[in-house]
């Protein structure tokens, strides 16, 4: 996709060329992309575009579901798509949402994170404002399908380190991923809400063949998304009360061998307090010239045979 270098603005302009998406500055672009509009961008399209003020507040609020809407002059969908993920999110992988207003002659975009929606393969070619609607949403989609992957791997990846470590943090980090796959299951069960909409009301967008096909498409993409999500959420929630016991369990051993090093030491200390009490000793080991020694001797043999017998037992 050719890009014009103007992305220090708020508004974004696009046009399609060659079935292609092209940034343009062209005032009469048929696609525009508002990326946090401020109050007064906001009033223009209340004003100018005649877009609903609660419509418009949904499109940039992360926690709304999606939804199709008919207004006089347009239409009015909300789709979700996956959140930029940072390291600050603490592998917390949150849903987005983005606005689409389809008018007769333009398509009006509203996010509220600075991203690229036209990225991926699914854009790669696109003929009519329609299909780039669709194929928006069908990058959603392959997105969250992306991410699952991602969250997949992560869980595999800290389940080997809790077989290895006790910390907390890793069991912290998996809640974090099955939470972030309850956000996903809910964001990814709207979108397929929202697209059976879409199916119903097809004559109203005037589809054409192509574009009918495409939406059977995505209804299929987006039920094997949800039922995706859904064997991951059940796998690492089935799997939550094991690797808690793992944790405990690597603790228990932990204490054991502490156990085990505390008595062998105690052995030895008990023998040498016995030898150094300020009392007469028996067989005259007060004057004996090599009860150093012996009292050494007897205190390695404590030692020895307290492991010996420990190990006959398999403690």
């Amino acid at each position: 996709m050719a890009k014009v270098h103007n992305h220090s603005t708020m508004i974004r302009k696009y046009v399609i060329q060659n079935q292609r998406i092209v940034e343009t500055l062209d005032p009469e672009a048929s696609i525009l992309l508002y990326v946090c509009p401020d109050e007064s961008e906001k009033k223009r399209l209340i004003e100018t575009c005649l877009i609903d003020e609660h419509t418009l507040q949904s499109a940039l609020d992360p926690d709304e579901q999606a939804r199709l809407e008919w207004e006089p002059n347009h239409i009015a969908i909300i789709y979700k798509r996956p959140k930029n993920y940072s390291a600050a999110d603490e592998f917390l992988f949150k849903a987005s949402t983005v606005g689409a207003f389809v008018f007769s002659d333009r398509l009006i975009l509203v996010v509220n994170e600075d991203t690229n929606l036209f990225e991926g393969k699914q854009l790669s070619q696109v003929s009519t404002l329609r299909e780039l609607l669709l194929k928006l949403i069908f990058r959603a989609i392959y997105h969250f399908m992306e991410h699952l992957r991602i969250i997949n791997a992560i869980a595999d990846e800290i389940e080997h380190k809790i077989n290895k470590a006790m910390e907390n943090r890793y069991l912290i980090n998996l809640f974090a991923l099955q939470k972030s796959l309850v956000y996903y299951q809910n964001a990814i069960n709207s979108t397929g809400v929202l697209l059976e909409k879409i199916k119903h009301n097809s004559t109203k967008f005037n589809f054409t063949g192509e574009e009918l096909e495409l939406l059977e498409d995505l209804l299929i993409e987006n039920n094997q998304c949800y039922r995706q999500a859904e064997i991951y959420s059940t796998i690492l929630a089935s799997l939550m009360d094991a690797r808690a016991s793992i944790v405990s369990n690597n603790l228990n051993v932990l204490m054991k061998t502490l156990n085990i090093i505390t008595i062998t030491i105690m052995m030895p200390t008990l023998i040498v307090s016995i030898f150094s009490m300020n009392v007469p000793l028996p067989f005259g080991l007060n004057s004996f010239e090599h009860a150093f020694w012996l009292i050494l001797s007897l205190s390695g043999l404590s030692m020895a045979g307290f492991l010996i017998f420990w190990k006959q037992k398999k403690w």
